[in-house]
């Protein structure tokens, strides 16, 4: 991994895309490797440029958001997206999840909070804060494949697996998990890749819904 961390903008709104550059290279770890204006460039330069982290809006001209993220994670695993979203608007953003999006912003993040989304899912970490991802999570639920997963279905994990669970539900990150548990992070991380493989979650997003599905969160 580079020092510095390596983002491609992507906003139909040139404002928007300054802004948020003036941002992130104001960051001695970061800098802004190029910008977007629609999902179809998005794709192009991710393929070309191979960031670390894509900022991607969701409603643009062209192909949205959604299916870019969705291309690029398919053929970029190692790009993470993070989507911009508003709650009252983007109200398909839940979309994302299936695509592999890292996790999600509001256009109104405070600027210390997105740079600090961006390092968290730089470290392979999701960004699923409740107070952003709560909207999301009461369109999404409804609308995830397969059929609603029963409470049973935390049977299979042990003790401290649901103590983790609940603490991932709840938005917290693996560091934060270390600390409120008072084990290592490497620990919790362990913990969690088992959570991921016994529930047949993908991604940390994913667990975030299904915590919120199971009722042992909200």
């Amino acid at each position: 991994m580079s020092d510095r961390t390596r983002v491609l903008l992507v906003d139909d709104q040139e404002l928007v895309r300054y802004g948020f550059r003036l941002v992130l290279e104001a960051e001695d770890d970061m800098v802004v490797v190029g910008e977007a204006a629609d999902g179809g460039e998005a794709i192009r330069a991710a393929a070309t440029l191979k960031p670390d982290v894509v900022l991607m809006d969701v409603r643009m001209p062209g192909i949205g958001g959604i299916e870019a993220t969705r291309r690029i994670t398919a053929t970029l695993p190692d790009v993470r997206v993070l989507v911009l979203t508003t709650y009252d608007r983007d109200e398909f953003a839940f979309g994302a999840l299936q695509a592999g999006a890292a996790g999600f912003l509001l256009k109104t993040t405070r600027p210390d909070e997105l740079v600090a989304a961006i390092r968290t899912v730089r470290r392979g970490d999701a960004v699923v804060a409740p107070r952003v991802t709560a909207k999301l999570i009461e369109v999404a639920v409804p609308h995830l494949k397969g059929p609603a997963p029963q409470e049973d279905g935390l049977a299979a994990l042990s003790e401290r697996e649901r103590e983790v669970f609940v603490l991932v539900g709840r938005g917290l990150t693996n560091a934060e998990i270390a600390g409120t548990l008072h084990l290592s992070e490497s620990t919790v991380k362990a913990h969690f890749g088992r959570i991921l493989d016994k529930l047949d979650l993908a991604n940390r997003v994913q667990a975030v819904i299904r915590a919120y599905e199971l009722g042992v969160v909200g």
